[in-house]
């Protein structure tokens, strides 16, 4: 893990907690190219009653219209769903940077075995603040995976 991905990471993070302050899901993502930061998002089912508004798609849909996504790295606090990694490999995002899969996981392996670099990080802040929330709102967090 890079200089880069440390600090890309902790914005993702940052959009996590921004996102678990107005009462969602504390899930947050980055989309960067060369370092630098293209977009970023939270989840905000909660927030604007939208389904798929998951931490990904919101910073995706803030990115607008690329190019290219050839050349991006996107920095998710949380494994990402079925959903978000179709988005991952339907716009060949060649890299996903995850802070947690110790509380959801699961898709790693299908995203490395269609060519996306996953460089899992255990970052013990993600890791708390999923743990917190997923404690605090069980209901939330089951709607929120569809169970």
């Amino acid at each position: 893990m890079t200089d880069d991905d440390k600090r890309l990471l902790r914005i993702a993070y940052d959009e996590a907690k921004a996102g678990y302050d107005e009462g969602g899901c504390p899930i947050g993502s980055v989309l960067a190219r060369d370092g630098k930061v293209v977009s970023q998002g939270r989840n905000q089912r909660v927030q604007k009653g939208d389904p798929i508004a998951h931490g990904e798609m919101d910073a995706l849909r803030k990115a607008g219209r690329q190019k290219t996504y050839r050349d991006t790295v996107l920095y998710t606090t949380l494994s990402p769903c079925m959903m978000c990694t179709g988005t991952i490999l339907q716009f060949d995002i060649p890299r996903v940077v995850i802070g947690d899969t110790q509380n959801f996981g699961g898709n790693e392996e299908f995203l490395r075995s269609r060519g996306v670099e996953v460089v899992i990080v255990k970052d013990p802040d993600c890791v708390s603040l999923m743990k917190r929330f997923i404690e605090e709102k069980p209901e939330l967090w089951a709607e929120d995976i569809a169970e």
